[in-house]
C-alpha cells in the first residue's frame, strides 16, 4: 500500500512520486503538493492559519463558529 503524505502548506494529500520535498539545514522536512505551496510557505512567508484556501484555515475557522 503507498504511503500518502500531507501538504505542509494546505494540508492536501499527496500521492507516492508527486510534490516535492523541502529540507532546511536544521534538518526539518517539509512537503509539497504544488510550487504554489512552496512558494507561499519558503519564499512568501506566509502561515497557513491566514491563507483562506488551506486546509488549515477552513479548520480553525469552523472551531471559531462553533
Amino acid at each position: 500500500m503507498p504511503r500518502v503524505k500531507t501538504c505542509s502548506f494546505c494540508g492536501k494529500k499527496i500521492e507516492l512520486g508527486t510534490g516535492m520535498m523541502y529540507v532546511r539545514k536544521d534538518g526539518t522536512v517539509f512537503t509539497f503538493c504544488s510550487s504554489k505551496c512552496e512558494r507561499n510557505m519558503i519564499h512568501l512567508k506566509r502561515k497557513p492559519r491566514k491563507v483562506k484556501w488551506t486546509q488549515t484555515y477552513r479548520k480553525e475557522k469552523m472551531l471559531r463558529v462553533k
